[in-house]
């Protein structure tokens, strides 16, 4: 059965689907022989996938890892950085980094903190990092002064950003710590560094961001100690079950 390339490369591990596009785009992916383009078609069964000149196959697939890291800050999200900044990979032991595909499903911004999932599943990746995902994610957030509730509620209720209004969210008052607040917000969508972005324009900047949970994966989960900055765990079966049931009913077109 005919698919995209970039779609079997993800199914068979060899990188999220985001990472396939890149390398097609880079010329590094070809089909019998000739160099693929973006979006192109092919049978598996019959077609050979070469990446930068080694076949791979459904048969070559690596073991399906999933991680839950505690980013620190001043890490950045991401599998590489022209600037030369660590990155989560860069945590990891060395049997993990090479040859793994392992890469984070989406990303928390270089001094955020807290959870972040990592993973060689590219279809989890695309799914769980698709606009229709609502896994709700929990993040405890320190912010400059005392919102009032008139501005709590119109950041439960959506507030408007480059033209489109985000999704409702939960919004808590934790505590105070001096001049500031302490919040609990938990978001079912993830734009681009959105908390920092509706904090600001609401007028309460962010000064400190720590994701505590992906839905039920949470860094201090019972009979387990704390998952501390920089450390890692592998999810256990009912959270791999977690994920993977969310994406099921997203009805993706290739």
């Amino acid at each position: 059965m005919e698919a995209r390339v970039q779609k079997i490369l993800a199914q068979w591990g060899i990188a999220s689907r985001r990472q396939a596009e890149e390398m097609i785009q880079r010329s590094r992916v070809q089909i019998n022989g000739v160099t693929a383009h973006l979006g192109q078609k092919l049978d598996p069964e019959k077609d050979q996938i070469t990446v930068d000149g080694q076949p791979v196959s459904a048969q070559k697939r690596r073991s399906l890892i999933y991680l839950l890291l505690n980013k620190p800050p001043g890490v950045v999200s991401t599998c590489d950085d022209p600037q030369g900044r660590k990155t989560v990979l860069d945590l990891l032991p060395p049997e993990l980094r090479r040859g793994s595909g392992l890469h984070p499903v989406g990303r928390l911004d270089a001094q955020s903190t807290g959870a972040l999932i990592l993973t060689n599943d590219g279809n989890l990746t695309f799914g769980l990092t698709h606009p229709r995902h609502s896994i709700p994610k929990t993040y405890q957030v320190i912010v400059k002064g005392h919102p009032p509730q008139a501005v709590l509620e119109m950041w439960r209720q959506g507030v408007v950003l480059e033209g489109r209004k985000t999704r409702p969210a939960g919004v808590n008052v934790i505590g105070t710590i001096a001049k500031n607040s302490h919040l609990e917000i938990v978001l079912k969508e993830g734009r681009k560094r959105q908390i920092r972005r509706v904090a600001k324009q609401l007028g309460y900047p962010v000064i400190k961001l720590h994701r505590t949970a992906i839905g039920p994966i949470q860094l201090k989960m019972p009979n387990l100690p704390l998952l501390h900055e920089g450390k890692y765990r592998s999810l256990n079966d009912a959270e791999v079950r977690f994920l993977q049931e969310q994406i099921q009913h997203l009805s993706v077109k290739d």
